[in-house]
């Protein structure tokens, strides 16, 4: 009975491990959607993102957290602010220093009503568990973001 158990959390663990796979692929595509019609390309839809996240940013801190060159990354808040979805202002703890501050009211208006359909089918989707479960799953998903996270920042 133990060896069939294992051979059963084997099994779930390849099928779970493929449809994580699944998520991220489908995920990036449906992402990679969203910033063209934005006019955007993914890489500057996950940087304004990340501004979004945040009160203001650095060039340098984007840098590092996208592994991207602060050259590549003049680039993004370029176009960025072409589109009024971000602004540089002076640091406000240091005014030698420019930070990036996204428009978050731009933003949120123009991003928004591209997530509405998505928003619905996943609030349909949730009614589908009980709230135990949805703790469940949040707690796979919570841990599932750090795990990835602590990998990236290796």
């Amino acid at each position: 009975m133990s060896s069939e158990r294992l051979h059963q959390s084997e099994d779930i663990h390849e099928i779970l491990g493929k449809k994580m796979q699944e998520l991220s692929t489908v995920t990036v595509l449906f992402h990679q959607k969203i910033a063209q019609q934005l006019g955007l390309n993914p890489t500057d839809h996950k940087c304004l993102d990340l501004i979004m996240k945040n009160e203001w940013m650095t060039a340098g801190e984007l840098a590092q957290i996208t592994g991207l060159t602060t050259g590549a990354i003049t680039g993004v808040i370029d176009r960025l602010e072409e589109k009024e979805l971000v602004r540089r202002e002076k640091d406000p703890n240091d005014r030698r220093k420019i930070v990036v501050v996204a428009n978050k009211e731009k933003a949120f208006n123009e991003i928004s009503p591209l997530f509405t359909s998505l928003g619905n089918a996943m609030n349909e989707l949730y009614k589908q568990y009980s709230k135990k479960e949805l703790e469940t799953i949040l707690d796979f998903v919570t841990k599932s973001i750090q795990i990835v996270e602590n990998e990236v920042n290796k």
